[in-house]
């Protein structure tokens, strides 16, 4: 049963999500043209009112034409501006109270403007991809666009039928009438808006391994021309899913799917339940295998558990960062204590005034956050002993599963499987920004 911790507006995005209440589902149906970049939707959003009476409430929605908005079958007053939707109901909502909202938009969709570039919907060359960390999912659905604000998703959506669509979660149908096919997903697990992974494309499906009974599927999704090199590059992410269990506990979610554009992305993007990589993360000599494992660590650091505000970002990179080394070290390559070391050497030589629990949000994905997150998680490791260590993490896990977790909540949650206190730990790899030495792994500890 996750545990939900309660949370305010996020410090870095104050402008994104509304605390005042939750969502616990989305209903989206979409419609998209490839060739003139057209978007038309219709999203039916159940809500739960906080604890204090709303008088008016905010979804996040980029700049689209508003066909119509309903709250509980009311037309209410609303203004549309700065990518705020702010809509007044008939009558307040009373505390603790049921609602629902209805929304009907259309337009181009494009990317949102951030620090690190457009963010969210992304046209290509013939289709298009949805990369949303952190904030760019109002790019293409009414939203509370803030991570710790977990709903279900059902997503309907209609395209030509020359495209396939691939999203996080079950595909329920697919429905071809004429020339339009329509792809029809189910993500049952709490998932924050901007983990809702979605991808257009000219794709080929393959199956990654045979799940056996009670096993996970996994399928590719890729352009023909590329199945041959990805073939090779994702031939042993069955064997990484089988160990990210032993080691983190069970896979969270139902099924998990990658998707390969036939564009170049600078990285791979998360989404819940799904990975995209760019064409040129696929290069037939597992060039790109510790980006392979980062991504599907994110399924239980960052996606089944996330962060209440983004102040808590290096819970999901740390971790993410650690499994590639602890892949590295359990598939033949160099131990996590050498990776260790490397990334030391590395962070050793650059400016030292980043705090992972609060790097700002100019810093948050700083590739220091990354570096240090992992010798982070590695020192904690160090300080419980193995046997300890992977006890804390799948507790971890299996308590928080989908829900929001803090920087605090995981330093007393570590606290409780150590011999000897751990707060000095937290106190320098953590709160300080000066680089401690070199955390000491001894195996059998």
């Amino acid at each position: 049963m996750a545990v939900q911790q309660s949370v305010g507006q996020d410090p870095y995005f104050p402008d994104n999500g509304d605390s005042r209440y939750r969502v616990h589902r989305y209903e989206l149906a979409l419609d998209y043209r490839p060739g003139p970049n057209r978007l038309s939707g219709t999203a039916r959003i159940n809500a739960i009112v906080g604890r204090s009476p709303l008088a008016e409430f905010q979804l996040n929605l980029a700049d689209f034409k508003i066909g119509r908005v309903r709250v509980d079958g009311r037309q209410p007053h609303y203004t549309h501006r700065g990518g705020r939707l702010r809509v007044r109901p008939a009558k307040p909502l009373r505390a603790g109270a049921a609602f629902t909202v209805e929304v009907h938009w259309s337009g181009n969709p494009k990317p949102v403007n951030s620090p690190w570039g457009g963010l969210g919907w992304e046209e290509l060359a013939d289709g298009a991809l949805v990369a949303s960390q952190p904030v760019g999912a109002p790019s293409w659905f009414p939203c509370n666009d803030r991570p710790a604000d977990k709903a279900s998703y059902l997503i309907s959506v209609t395209t030509p039928s020359a495209y396939a669509v691939v999203a996080g979660g079950r595909l329920l149908t697919r429905t071809t009438k004429a020339s339009t096919t329509t792809w029809v997903y189910e993500q049952s697990a709490p998932t924050s808006s901007y983990l809702v992974g979605l991808t257009i494309g000219k794709y080929q499906t393959v199956l990654l391994g045979d799940p056996g009974p009670g096993g996970i599927p996994q399928h590719g999704h890729i352009p023909a021309h590329l199945l041959p090199e990805f073939s090779r590059d994702f031939a042993r992410q069955p064997a990484m899913m089988e160990l990210f269990q032993e080691l983190f506990g069970p896979y969270p979610f139902d099924e998990y799917a990658v998707a390969v554009t036939e564009e170049e992305l600078d990285v791979p993007v998360e989404a819940q339940g799904l990975s995209l990589f760019g064409a040129n993360h696929v290069d037939g000599a597992r060039g790109s295998e510790r980006l392979v494992a980062h991504e599907l660590a994110h399924q239980w650091f960052g996606n089944s558990v996330s962060i209440a505000d983004w102040r808590h970002i290096w819970l999901n990179e740390g971790f993410a960062k650690y499994a590639e080394w602890l892949w590295s070290e359990r598939s033949g390559g160099r131990t996590a204590q050498q990776l260790a070391a490397v990334a030391h050497r590395l962070l050793s030589s650059q400016p030292q005034d980043l705090r992972l629990a609060d790097p700002g949000r100019k810093a948050m994905f700083d590739d220091r956050l990354y570096e240090r997150g992992g010798l982070a998680v590695h020192a904690v490791r160090c300080a419980l002993g193995d046997e300890a260590f992977f006890l804390m993490l799948r507790s971890w896990v299996r308590l928080h599963r989908g829900g929001a977790v803090t920087t605090e909540a995981f330093a007393a949650h570590v606290g409780r499987f150590a011999r000897e206190p751990v707060e000095g730990v937290f106190t320098a790899w953590v709160r300080g920004a000066a680089l401690p030495s070199l955390p000491v792994f001894r195996a059998g500890e």
